[in-house]
């Protein structure tokens, strides 16, 4: 390979870095002005929270979430394991927490347009 080679593939990777980068760190995907935070409690759903809301949220005497930034965290739980709080933030549509002694889940949700095609056929 010759060095305008290597210019080429390096600029070539580099466009596909910012074509990925650029959207994650504006938050375009994934979020909708309607995202919000759905708890459920053994199979039941405790309440809905919007994620523009800095709040932290106590679920019964076992678990408690943080939102933050756009985010949810699990902060704390009494379940052994507290496989929970080392998930990670969950901040995108269809993501989820879940704390299986407990039986609580923490899903992310939004309004989905249900009018709009997927694709259109000619």
């Amino acid at each position: 390979m010759k060095k305008r080679d290597f210019v080429l593939v390096g600029a070539v990777l580099a466009a596909a870095l910012l074509c990925w980068l650029v959207p994650r760190a504006l938050g375009i995907f994934g979020r909708t002005q309607d995202t919000e935070l759905v708890i459920t409690v053994d199979g039941e759903e405790y309440g809905r929270y919007p994620l523009s809301e800095d709040q932290v949220i106590k679920i019964n005497e076992t678990n408690v979430c943080q939102i933050s930034n756009g985010e949810v965290n699990m902060t704390e739980a009494d379940c052994p394991d507290k496989l929970c709080m080392h998930q990670g933030p969950a901040r995108e549509q269809g993501q989820t927490i879940v704390c299986l002694p407990n039986k609580v889940v923490l899903e992310i949700t939004g309004e989905t347009q249900e009018n709009q095609a997927d694709s259109v056929a000619q």
